[in-house]
């Protein structure tokens, strides 16, 4: 049982992600790589993702297992906070980890194959290898998906926002059912381990997830700021409808092209300016495609100061879910390096 125990001043401190978090959903998907778990939801994604990691060099894929293994833990220092920024300034707090710590949480991983010896002291061209791997394994295994995650934890962030509207943190922590279990002022939940983290005034932040399963994850450093990722609802087509044909993009066979490009792009919020510059088209287009979505129901405008920000709504986010498909042109591998 994991058993998080609040204070008056936790509750005050406690948030949802603002965004889904790279490097927790690329540790958490490799791990269901390896095994058989949820099945039903993943598996028809696992056949793509393991097409996608036989384009990649053969010791790639072994870094990436050998750190976040099928069961069991995977060090706390591939899941540093900055990757709340997004995947490069999680890669850098990632390769700026002390040595000792580096040290610390890999051997803990128990016997290590010959190429982690440079990493595990800490030398530059372990670094370099590891930086290789996960940044290869986010940009062809994980990045073709990712407007899909993003519409998912966007979906679970609206349900959050709307039971914090009915009764403030409470209501949002007892939302998290049946995953999560808010019995006033301990938040608990079935775990491999026993484990209680006292919060002690520093609050909790809760990260949603498209690849956490059934159970919630957390920290194995009880000294290390309080977070808990638990899983986002979807559907056996989270990642795509069975009634596609190869290629076949359903959501921009039901708006166009420019549309739902526009849509997909406003699953996680942002200006006009910001949300043209990710589709490629000019701001006027973007502009003319975001006030018809807005007439539809499907996105939404708030002021913010000066600017207008724009985002997908529920239904929206619920069209994303079920009729977007990943792109499955293959990505760019920055770099790449033989193992040592």
């Amino acid at each position: 049982m994991l058993r998080f125990h609040f204070t008056a001043a936790d509750l005050g401190r406690t948030r949802v992600a603002a965004h889904p978090d790279p490097l927790w959903e690329l540790v958490l998907s490799a791990n269901l790589l390896g095994n058989r778990e949820g099945r039903a939801v993943f598996d028809r994604w696992r056949v793509d993702a393991r097409a996608r990691i036989r384009t990649l060099p053969p010791w790639l894929g072994g870094v990436v297992r050998t750190l976040a293994p099928p069961k069991g833990d995977f060090p706390d220092l591939l899941t540093p906070l900055a990757g709340q920024h997004g995947i490069e300034a999680g890669l850098e707090a990632v390769l700026s980890t002390p040595r000792d710590r580096l040290t610390r949480e890999l051997t803990a991983l128990g016997p290590l194959p010959r190429w982690a010896g440079p990493l595990v002291r800490g030398e530059r061209a372990g670094l370099a290898l590891l930086g290789q791997a996960l940044d290869g394994y986010y940009t062809h295994v994980l990045g073709p998906y990712w407007p899909r995650v993003e519409a998912l934890v966007a979906a679970d962030q609206a349900l959050r926002a709307r039971a914090f509207m009915r009764g403030g943190v409470s209501a949002v922590l007892d939302s998290l059912r049946p995953c999560l279990r808010w019995q006033a002022p301990v938040l608990e939940a079935d775990y491999p381990q026993d484990r209680d983290v006292h919060l002690d005034g520093r609050g909790l932040l809760l990260i949603p997830s498209a690849f956490c399963w059934r159970l919630p994850v957390t920290w194995i450093d009880p000294a290390l700021p309080p977070v808990v990722v638990y899983p986002v609802h979807h559907t056996p087509q989270w990642w795509g409808t069975s009634q596609e044909g190869p290629g076949r993009d359903a959501l921009a066979a039901l708006l166009g092209a420019t549309r739902a490009a526009v849509l997909r792009a406003a699953a996680a919020g942002d200006s006009c300016g910001e949300l043209a510059r990710r589709v490629g088209k000019s701001v006027s287009i973007t502009s003319y495609h975001l006030n018809v979505l807005c007439e539809a129901g499907l996105a939404t405008s708030v002021p913010d100061g000066p600017r207008t920000l724009y985002t997908a709504t529920t239904l929206g986010l619920r069209l994303l879910e079920h009729n977007s498909t990943p792109d499955t042109r293959p990505g760019t591998l920055r770099s790449a390096a033989p193992p040592m």
